[in-house]
């Protein structure tokens, strides 16, 4: 037990290493992330003081999810583009931060809808870069054409969407939040309300109250439930996807020549940057240089010893 304990103790100490020197290699994105680590933690003391301990938990999750495009890089050895793991870092604090504790997403009605956009581009950058590294590798015989390339990228995002839109949904049916938010509305469509029964829709416009078992909603209208945010998401999401794909379809015409795509496409590191093989060949050294010094000092304590 105590050998796992050691074993997982210096595998953490090395991966530990291995992040440091991930995060100090562009200085660009070390201050972003160093910048929003500190609001984060600013955020998580004016919690705790306030006794807000869902807030706290928000900005513990932060604080980890900060540290994942670093992890990712290290642990599968994949370089992220400067400029992408910038966008990558200010999203998470975007959305959780921002949009979950400080209320943006009611303060700001666009504050959602970027996001959601800033995610279907993001998505796809991940699809896009696992087939792009699958084309690159020399142990598969996989190539795609840029065409296709493009077409898995956008399917992953819209996927990866739909999936996010299964969660809220959910967790508004069985947690009973409100994660698919409301949108008020002037006018309504539905054959339930046609007077002969017939699959027609019966229309009623002009809306400008509700009432539900005779209390007034006071909202200016009718009240739709989810959908419209659901359908807002996806349509953002497959903006933000198509975008990316059409990016990425040209730097792989152009073979990877394209200045602008390739700050959005992660790639394959390269051996003098694999962190943690680095960390890892230099434990050894560090460990017997460590035991060389100990013996010096008892030697020379023993030899001190001796002489009195």
């Amino acid at each position: 037990m105590d050998e796992n304990n050691r074993k997982k103790k210096g595998w953490l100490k090395t991966l530990g290493e291995a992040l440091y020197m991930e995060l100090r290699e562009h200085r660009s994105s070390f201050i972003v992330y160093f910048t929003l680590r500190l609001l984060v933690i600013v955020m998580l003391v004016l919690q705790l003081l306030n006794r807000n301990y869902e807030n706290v938990f928000l900005c513990g999750l932060t604080l980890l999810l900060l540290v994942v495009p670093s992890f990712v890089q290290v642990t599968f050895k994949v370089e992220l583009p400067t400029v992408l793991e910038i966008i990558i870092l200010i999203f998470i604090f975007a959305a959780e931060i921002l949009g979950e504790i400080s209320e943006f997403y009611l303060l700001f009605p666009f504050w959602d809808t970027v996001l959601h956009t800033l995610n279907g581009f993001l998505a796809a950058a991940i699809g896009f870069s696992l087939v792009d590294l699958l084309n690159r590798s020399e142990k598969l015989a996989f190539s795609l054409s840029p065409v296709f390339t493009a077409i898995v990228a956008f399917c992953f995002s819209m996927t990866i969407g739909v999936v996010w839109e299964f969660f809220e949904f959910g967790m508004d049916q069985l947690a009973g939040l409100d994660m698919q938010k409301d949108t008020v509305i002037h006018a309504i469509r539905s054959v339930n309300l046609d007077p002969e029964g017939r699959n027609v829709p019966y229309v009623i416009d002009g809306i400008t109250s509700a009432a539900v078992n005779g209390k007034e909603l006071g909202l200016g209208g009718y009240l739709d439930i989810g959908l419209i945010d659901t359908m807002q998401d996806l349509i953002v999401n497959f903006i933000g996807a198509a975008v990316f794909s059409v990016i990425g379809f040209f730097f792989v015409k152009s073979r990877g020549k394209a200045k602008v795509a390739g700050r959005f496409i992660p790639r394959r590191k390269d051996e003098d940057r694999d962190f943690l093989r680095i960390v890892m060949e230099e434990e050894p050294a560090k460990t017997k240089a460590e035991k060389e010094e100990s013996e010096k000092v008892l030697n020379g304590k023993m030899a001190g010893d001796e002489k009195e």
